[in-house]
């Protein structure tokens, strides 16, 4: 989970992390005088992937207590082990009702614990016949790979990385955590009845953001989304709009022949993600577990993200022909998946051992930590209705209704 934890003082990072910022700076600079002002999310790709100076691509530390922030799987491996017992459901159903062996595919892999302790907690019972990583930076693929090779050296050759999404039909599971909220987003405003695009430039004082005029298909897109809102945004009003995620999920589901695609992020339903309380957007950024809002501070060495609009996420799935077949919330998802008899293995722990424990489901299910605030959704292909209807991580509560 990405810390929420605000600063108004950013730490100075040493004069060789500078130099890359100053690179990337320059890279973004010459872009802009050679093309005029950006669109937020052609600034986003190059501030996170740009090669060997964006965030994800420059070999910076970026998870756990050295890095910017603290995701699910490293908290420990109650997470992974929840998770398992919903991959293993839909897997025995494929290997039962579909010719051949499940795979699982995971894209932006982190460190690899999250894999790691999956295979572990699979490996009796239900073990997929391989496991696929899908990942963009180098850097973290070898990460991953220590990490693998660390933990679980007996899986070693059944595990692989992809470049690109696989182009052959396969079945199996497509796993995301944490990995929607890091997509590129366009940022807008509404201002006198009319929706602007904010832009990025090259000001002054450097860069800046800019009011420019909203490309028609976007403007379109937003129109459509204030047209189904209770509330109308007022003039100031500023979010972001993903206007890449149905191309985006069709890539990475379309060769998914049977099988479910498990997604789990920050964010909300539409009516919540543009309320009009929430009148600046969702953007946050992360520096060394600080938040702010500026992503023009120190770009390379910050996270930027956005929280998720599900009812985006269901509506791309509709376009690809995937089925919504669960939508709940972090917390209800891992009890769902048998939490509680997790629980009762803490009785045999030491008391320090039972207090790590505590504080890891703590952490994994209050609504103040990643409980609410993280949603989960379930997209299927192929899959046989009576099982759809009865994935666990969503037998407890399913808010399909509120999307």
């Amino acid at each position: 989970m990405r810390s929420e934890t605000s600063s108004n003082i950013l730490p100075e990072p040493p004069e060789e992390l500078k130099s890359v910022s100053t690179e990337l700076v320059s890279a973004i600079r010459n872009k802009i005088a050679l093309k005029g002002p950006l669109p937020f999310s052609e600034y986003m790709e190059m501030a996170l992937y740009e090669p060997g100076l964006g965030y994800y691509s420059a070999g910076l530390k970026k998870f756990g207590a050295g890095g910017d922030f603290v995701t699910a799987p490293l908290l420990g491996n109650i997470f992974a082990r929840c998770l398992a017992r919903q991959i293993e459901q839909i897997g025995t159903w494929l290997c039962e009702h579909a010719p051949g062996q499940y795979e699982i595919i995971e894209a932006g892999a982190g460190t690899g614990k999250l894999a790691a302790d999956l295979l572990t907690a699979l490996q009796h019972d239900r073990p997929p016949a391989s496991y696929r990583i899908l990942e963009r930076s180098a850097h973290l693929r070898q990460e991953q790979k220590e990490t693998l090779q660390q933990l679980v050296p007996q899986w070693m050759d059944k595990i692989s990385w992809l470049d690109e999404p696989p182009g052959e039909n396969w079945q199996g599971v497509f796993l995301a955590n944490e990995v929607l909220d890091a997509l590129t987003v366009e940022r807008f405003c509404i201002e006198n009845n009319a929706v602007v695009q904010l832009q990025v430039i090259d000001g002054p004082e450097g860069l800046e953001w800019h009011k420019g005029t909203c490309p028609q298909g976007m403007q379109k897109q937003i129109q459509a989304i204030i047209s189904t809102l209770e509330h109308k945004p007022a003039a100031g009003y500023c979010s972001e709009l993903n206007t890449s995620l149905p191309a985006w999920i069709k890539a990475v589901t379309g060769a998914l022949e049977k099988g479910a695609a498990l997604f789990i992020d920050y964010g909300y339903t539409r009516r919540d993600y543009y309320r009009p309380q929430r009148n600046d957007g969702t953007l946050i950024c992360h520096y060394r577990h600080r938040a702010h809002s500026d992503p023009f501070m120190w770009p390379g060495l910050t996270d930027i993200s956005a929280s998720v609009d599900f009812t985006a996420l269901a509506e791309a799935a509709d376009l690809c022909e995937l089925e919504v077949s669960g939508y709940t919330t972090q917390a209800m998802f891992l009890l769902g998946c048998g939490l509680e008899n997790l629980l009762a293995e803490f009785e045999s722990l030491s008391e320090k051992e039972r207090l790590v424990m505590n504080n890891q489901v703590r952490r994994l299910t209050l609504p103040a930590e990643m409980g609410e605030r993280f949603q989960v959704m379930a997209l299927s292909r192929g899959l046989d209705e009576g099982l759809c209807d009865n994935l666990l991580g969503f037998s407890l509560s399913d808010l399909r209704y509120r999307l």
